[in-house]
């Protein structure tokens, strides 16, 4: 059987053919979806979603829209997603990007995922060690759970020492800093959205 592509046309791309079948499917199944679960949340027939796939029917712009919604992603990446490979969903202690210093360590998670939309660290402070003088600040929000080990998180006018198992969720505008007053260096992981790394 011959397959259904449908034909876009861009400023950009004078002309794509898209197997919008084995795409679908491809997508689906990279996301963990049955059939029956993206047409459960999309709201549509699970046999729509196999007649899509086995390219049976030729969606409309607007019924494929409505079956990604159950994903949920736009139609523009269903049609520039690279999917000849999967992103990477596992790290290694070794694949983890030093920013920072040996003072004030910050390994970030997923450095190379294109798109990223959040920051998630490894903060390691030494002894004494601090982010320095000036307060940061800039957009987004921020939070983190101390591990090991004591920090003062200075936050606005507000000041606190944070020890093991207690953590910090803040709007990241708000001037701040990070400085360890304990005598062992001092571990967090910390996520700030969005991406500022």
């Amino acid at each position: 059987m011959e397959g259904i592509f449908l034909t876009l046309s861009s400023n950009i791309l004078n002309t794509m053919t898209v197997d919008v079948g084995a795409r679908l499917r491809s997508i689906r199944t990279t996301f963990g979806l049955s059939q029956r679960e993206l047409a459960r949340r999309a709201g549509v027939t699970n046999g729509l979603i196999s007649l899509i796939e086995q390219n049976r029917v030729s969606p409309s712009v607007s019924s494929l829209k409505k079956v990604l919604d159950g994903v949920p992603m736009p139609l523009a990446e269903f049609f520039t997603m690279d999917l000849s490979v999967a992103p990477q969903a596992f790290f290694g202690a070794d694949e983890l990007v030093e920013l920072g210093n040996p003072e004030v360590s910050l390994r970030l998670v997923a450095a190379q995922r294109t798109g990223r939309q959040l920051t998630v660290l490894h903060e390691r402070y030494a002894a004494g060690a601090a982010t320095g003088e000036e307060m940061l600040a800039h957009r987004g929000e921020e939070a983190g759970v101390v591990i090991r080990g004591r920090i003062e998180l200075t936050v606005g006018g507000a000041t606190r020492v944070l020890g093991p198992g207690e953590a910090y969720y803040f709007a990241s505008q708000l001037p701040h800093r990070f400085r360890n007053v304990g005598r062992e260096p001092c571990e967090i992981i910390s996520a700030c959205t969005p991406a500022t790394f």
